[in-house]
């Protein structure tokens, strides 16, 4: 014997699964906003990275990866070591070493930063990120 559901019974299916549906979206055009929201996973944040001092010649530059960030480490004087962010302060762009001039240069813009990371030039609004350098031995610890 069928059954005839009333216009109200099947409006009131209709709208839990609208609900349904609604929630759901909502749930995965939320779910980006909240990882970005949360802090970052610790784990193996915190190590330092060692480079070899033999890597770094003095008056040159060694670009590595620092915590998932690109990184430069340089020798300013024999056994004087210096580390910074390689991001540019301005927009982000990457630096590239002109060991000739003894300063970075952001390609994108032409900010220019000293060897201490200092602003020298350009439209960048504060100096690079600067890293701690600590020798160990024959290796140079960046973190």
């Amino acid at each position: 014997m069928p059954t005839h559901d009333s216009p109200q019974e099947r409006r009131k299916f209709l709208y839990i699964i609208l609900g349904g549906v609604a929630a759901a979206f909502t749930g995965l055009a939320g779910w980006p906003v909240w990882r970005y929201l949360l802090p970052g996973k610790k784990s193996g944040d915190l190590k330092k990275v060692p480079i070899a001092k033999s890597d770094i010649p003095p008056g040159q530059a060694h670009f590595f990866n620092f915590r998932g960030q690109p990184a430069v480490v340089l020798q300013l004087k024999p056994g004087e070591f210096a580390a910074f962010s390689a991001v540019c302060t301005h927009l982000g762009c990457i630096v590239k070493w002109l060991a000739e001039k003894n300063e970075f240069q952001c390609p994108c813009h032409g900010g220019r930063f000293g060897a201490d990371g200092k602003v020298l030039g350009g439209p960048p609004p504060k100096p690079l990120d600067s890293l701690s350098a600590t020798v160990e031995g024959d290796q140079v610890l960046i973190g």
